[in-house]
Parts: structure tokens; sequence; C-alpha cells
């Protein structure tokens, strides 16, 4: 892997939204005893579009609103036409993708074939060829760089993504490490192809920090849900609400309303990007049909209203691939400067997980 990331550095960043799907995708569709064997290129052109959402952005550079570049050479067509879609969907950079999609369904699917095709002809077929060698320690594809569009489009052609075995799992567990690795990869040649542009601190906020989403459309609804209670402290909220990710963004980016909620800025703070103890994890367990439908009901309105992006399942995989493998050592953020080690945490964190259907 690390020297697919050094190779990569000199070509495109496609290779990077590639491999950080690949990671994503393993993360979501994981379930609780079992690995994940294929992933769909259909469901990695929406991954690859969700990762290149922000980036389409104007940048606040040195020289004035930019959108960077990002390959050194050849067509950025997949950047272009993401960048057209926004544009014309959702030109407030503060909005999010869920926007533009309930917008534009019909642009949105077209916009998602292209993307489809263009990995299947491009990125996938030389993701893992370093020097003139092919390694393929990641997956088997069934095509190769010379595949035609009609040939994508014909009945039996098989679009699956066949990952090696433990693979799934492998990326699911060791996420944690790879995705800063990938992002600060990614960071690093976005700097080299604008190298006016701004420091690569400055660059990689804005590539992945997750201050870029507003999320006032939610705060007041996700305040009112929780009675004006703090989710962590259950003490009564102030006027200043902060909206936290209950999975860290840093682990897994995901703004689902079943992963938002609303807390003091002090407990905010103090949680930062640390994974919660098991009473939290039960706590927000509830969020799920199985274990409260009225409050699953009532999230499902609240995304409604702000047409917001809203996938319980996936937010669940999610927390079940990064909790349920931790190491009994990990320390788990309890209150203030509290932790707790995740070995006397399981049993509770198990039960809140796997309970949810």
């Amino acid at each position: 892997m690390l020297q697919l990331l050094d190779q990569t550095r000199r070509t495109a960043t496609y290779k990077f939204a590639v491999l950080l799907g690949l990671i994503d995708l393993c993360l979501e569709q994981s379930s609780a005893g079992g690995e994940v064997t294929a992933i769909s290129t259909r469901d990695l052109a929406e991954k690859v579009l969700e990762l290149y959402w922000p980036h389409t952005a104007a940048f606040a550079g040195n020289e004035g609103l930019i959108v960077l570049r990002q390959i050194s050479g050849g067509n950025a067509e997949m950047l272009a036409a993401i960048g057209d879609f926004r544009r014309r969907h959702a030109a407030d950079p503060s909005q999010p993708l869920s926007r533009a999609r309930h917008r534009a369904p019909k642009e949105y699917e077209r916009i998602v074939s292209f993307l489809q095709w263009k990995l299947i002809q491009m990125p996938l077929p030389k993701l893992q060829r370093i020097g003139n060698s092919d390694s393929r320690f990641l997956y088997d594809i069934s095509w190769d760089d010379k595949v035609t569009r009609s040939e994508m489009q014909q009945a039996g052609f098989d679009n699956n993504i066949h990952l090696r075995p433990e693979v799934g799992t492998n990326l699911a567990r060791l996420s944690g490490l790879l995705r800063p690795l990938i992002q600060r990869g990614w960071s690093t040649m976005v700097a080299r192809l604008n190298p006016s542009a701004t420091d690569e601190a400055r660059l990689q906020e804005f590539l992945f920090g997750a201050a870029r989403i507003c999320l006032d459309p939610v705060r007041a609804d996700l305040r009112e849900l929780q009675n004006n209670r703090c989710f962590y402290c259950a003490e009564r909220l102030d006027k200043v609400v902060d909206v936290d990710h209950f999975v860290p963004w840093a682990r897994y980016p995901d703004n689902g309303i079943e992963n938002l909620v609303a807390t003091h800025s002090a407990c905010n703070n103090a949680k930062s990007d640390f994974l919660a103890a098991g009473d939290h994890v039960q706590h927000w367990g509830e969020r799920f049909a199985a274990r409260n439908a009225s409050l699953s009901s009532q999230l499902a309105n609240i995304a409604a209203r702000a047409a917001w992006d809203r996938r319980p399942q996936r937010t669940l995989n999610v927390a079940r691939s990064i909790y349920l493998a931790l190491p009994p050592d990990v320390q788990l953020w309890l209150r203030r400067k509290d932790f707790v080690p995740a070995a006397g945490e399981r049993w509770a964190i198990r039960h809140a997980l796997e309970a949810v259907p």
C-alpha cells in the first residue's frame, strides 16, 4: 500500500479517491458477522462523487477564488462534470450533496452513470500498477484498460470489484491509519499542482474538514428532538448549540442525520475526534428503528424537511465496523477529561450495536 501511495503522488488524485472510496464502502457494507467480498462500480461512483463534492467549490487562495487543479496531465472529465453539476444545483458551497440530489434526481443519476464509466475506463484497471507490473493485491476486475463503453453496457458485463481474501476486513480494520495517510498524500499532490494557492495545512482542511457543510438546517430540530438536553451529559443546552458527529468525522465522513447529535460546546470539544464510551453508544443505538421506532421516525422527518442525507443502515454498519474491531486497550471518551478502556465497554457496545438488525 505504501508503494502504491508513493506511485500515486505523481499521477492524479483519482487514485486517492478510489482508495478512500473502497475503504469507506468496506466500512459501510460490512455486517456484524460478515466480510465485504465485492463492491459494485456504481456504489464506488457514488462514493467518489461524495468525496469530490466539497473539492469542486471555489477555494479562497492567496490569489483569490480558484477551483483547485487535481490532475497533472490528461483530461479532468470527472472533476469537470461534478463541478458543472454543483454550479447548476448547489452554488452555495456550504450545501451538502443531498440537497442537489433531491433537487435534480435525474441529473444526479446521469452524473453517477458517467462517473461509473470513467472509473471503469481509467483508474480501476491501472490503480494496482506499480512501475510496469500489475500487483493485484487489493482486487480483481473482469476488464482491462482497453474496455469500451459499449462493452460496459452489455447485459453480461461484470461491473463488480472483487476484493482479494481478507482485503475488505483489513481495509475496514485499518481505516483509522490509512485514511489520514491517503488524505495527506492527496492534499500534498493538490498543493504541488496549485503552488501559489496556500499552505498545505489549509488545503487539507478545505479538502477534508468537517466544517465545510453548514449544519444549521438541522441544528434546531436536533435540539428539540433531544428535549433541549445535551446528548452526552444530559444537561440543558445553552443558547449556542454544537452539532457533533457521533462517529467522528476523522474516522469516517458521515453527515447523515443519525450520526448528528446536539451537544454543549464543552462536551463537543472534549470528545473531539475520540470514539465515545459504551453508555453513549447505547444511547445512540436507540436512534435506530428496532430500538425506538418513534425516534427513528422523527429523525426521518427532520431529514425530509431539510432535504438532508439519511442512510441509517450505512451509518450503523460503519459504527459496527469500527467499534466491534477495537483493540481492548483503546481509550474511549466518557466525559470531560475522563476515558475508559474499550475492554470494559465491550459488552455494552456489542449489545447496543448488534441488537439492531
